[in-house]
């Protein structure tokens, strides 16, 4: 059974804020992003964001549930073909509010509900403590792999030029020829 909310309903009764909260989501999805009281924003976004999810299975069964909620056809259409796809590698966190000024008239705190536009910037990876202490070693051995090979290299380059200085591949090799020299 859903436990009730605390405090004053939107709008009176429960059928109107299951309304409000219906037509706030059906306008947020439409433009994208609508202007209303910062009670009204934090009350739909868990209900935008699950409509959302449901719109990236983008199955039958989640088309009927979401229709249960907005009952514009087109909407749901608008949600099902443009904004679940747009989200599909998003985990979650698909709208962000933003506080602005109070509404003029009454004083009341108002706030900016915007589906989130920008690409998911780091993809999110896990590592277990199995894989980062096994990067670790391979790579320095690695490293010292590649400086053994420039060593052995450069000693064979300078015993085939007679004497004279090759071109060092790197600077530590060149400091070295350059003591080697002077003595």
């Amino acid at each position: 059974m859903p436990k009730p909310t605390k405090g004053p309903r939107l709008g009176g009764g429960p059928a109107h804020e299951k309304l409000i909260l219906s037509n706030l989501a059906s306008q947020l999805f439409e433009h994208g992003r609508i202007t209303t009281t910062e009670a009204k924003a934090r009350r739909v976004r868990p209900l935008a964001e699950k409509l959302i999810t449901k719109a990236r299975r983008g199955d039958l069964a989640a088309r009927r549930q979401v229709l249960q909620v907005v009952r514009d056809k087109g909407v749901v259409h608008t949600l099902f073909a443009e904004i679940g796809p747009q989200f599909a590698d998003r985990p979650g966190g698909y709208t962000r509010i933003t506080k602005i000024e109070p509404r003029k008239g009454d004083n009341a705190p108002m706030a900016i509900i915007e589906l989130v536009q920008e690409p998911l910037s780091g993809q999110v990876t896990t590592r277990t403590a199995k894989e980062t202490p096994a990067a670790a070693p391979v790579t320095e051995e690695s490293a010292a792999e590649t400086e053994d090979t420039t060593a052995e290299g450069d000693t064979a380059e300078a015993d085939t030029a007679g004497g004279e200085t090759a071109e060092a591949e790197t600077p530590e090799a060149e400091t070295a020829e350059a003591e080697a020299e002077k003595k």
